[in-house]
């Protein structure tokens, strides 16, 4: 059984609230889940202290218990210090499409 940490949308029609959940990964997003620890609220500015409340003490203990978190739950984490989150390398999100296609025609031909 894999366990994830992650986001189970709740609200209504175009005002989502989440709450931050421990769920089999087989069951689904707002679905079944163990435990919730917390919410977001992306509607909130980034500043308010209402936007994320979680219970530390409920994630470190199932992250030791083997939990794997979301992305998005590990971007909350990381910045709360609890789990370091590794950064990505996408070196072809900065170059221009037609450039792109420039470049990769260019080393077919070669």
């Amino acid at each position: 059984m894999s366990v994830v940490i992650r986001l189970a949308r709740a609200g209504t029609k175009k005002r989502p609230v989440y709450h931050v959940v421990v769920a089999d990964s087989r069951f689904p997003r707002d679905g079944r889940f163990i435990e919730r620890l917390g919410y977001f609220n992306p509607l909130l500015p980034k500043d308010n202290e209402l936007r994320l409340k979680l219970d530390m003490e409920k994630v470190k203990a199932w992250l030791a218990k083997g939990a794997q978190p979301s992305d998005r739950v590990m971007r909350f984490l990381d910045a709360a210090g609890v789990k370091k989150r590794e950064a990505r390398n996408n070196p072809e999100k900065a170059v221009p499409r037609k450039e792109r296609k420039a470049a990769a025609a260019e080393a077919a031909k070669a």
